[in-house]
């Protein structure tokens, strides 16, 4: 009988990721703006968890996927259907730039275009020249900056999945580009927001029990597909409910 490894799963990772994003969004949409309440920043800090777990789980997606092109369609097919759920969820016009150049579309979008850049500068397919990979990176975070974390995100899955097996590079990485997020959000939205962003180093204790295994549940991904998009429309329904049809967040 096979021995079942300790820490965490792939799926269990997910359900944490999952419960975390979930507490965010809420939070986002009963109280808008960014309101300074210890309680409600120590929320947003949960919410911190979601981000950075999933740019683990899509950079182990990508190592353990048999069909890169397939895995990549999935997410972008799946980034359409989360843009009008995230856009109503948050009282963002669907048509970007209505508003602003932030936020205009889900975190799924950079996560697609992660999968993208991970096949493109892997050196298993493509032996590109430095300046080659630099601008294959620079059109891609160009096509991802408006969005929900913007190219940081795909910048994050890059770092993560080029030193898979080293965790401390995956989270110094991670952490250097978050910290260019968080000078930014600090910069130009809201200075208490920008330092919160660095929270996703509550990440690592998650991540360092990853034990590489998916877990018994072969459903968890479906679940994912559907549960994302679902609980922004009722986001959304709870946005107008209780402030009407108003942008909640920068981007709206």
């Amino acid at each position: 009988m096979e021995q079942k490894k300790k820490g965490l799963n792939s799926n269990q990772l997910k359900t944490f990721a999952i419960i975390s994003m979930t507490i965010d969004h809420v939070v986002s949409v009963i109280y808008p703006g960014y309101p300074k309440d210890w309680w409600i920043l120590l929320l947003h800090l949960i919410g911190r968890l979601a981000a950075p777990t999933m740019w683990f789980m899509i950079a182990e997606g990508y190592y353990h996927t048999r069909n890169v092109k397939r895995y990549a369609g999935r997410l972008f097919l799946f980034a359409i259907i989360s843009h009008f759920a995230y856009n109503f969820a948050f009282g963002i016009p669907f048509i970007p730039f209505q508003t602003t150049v932030f936020n205009q579309t889900s975190v799924i979008w950079p996560l697609a275009w992660g999968v993208v850049a991970l096949y493109l500068t892997d050196e298993r397919h493509f032996q590109w020249k430095t300046w080659q990979q630099t601008l294959i990176v620079l059109g891609i975070c160009i096509l991802t900056f408006p969005s929900d974390w913007s190219c940081i995100a795909v910048l994050a899955i890059i770092g993560i999945g080029s030193n898979r097996g080293n965790l401390k590079k995956q989270v110094t990485c991670m952490m250097m580009y978050v910290s260019w997020y968080a000078i930014v959000y600090f910069l130009f939205i809201d200075k208490v927001y920008g330092l919160l962003q660095l929270g996703v180093i509550i990440c690592v204790p998650f991540v360092k029990m990853y034990n590489g295994e998916r877990g018994k549940w072969k459903g968890m991904k479906w679940f994912f597909y559907l549960y994302y998009p679902l609980h922004l429309l009722i986001c959304g329904i709870i946005r107008i409910l209780l402030h009407g049809n108003i942008g909640v967040i920068i981007g709206g």
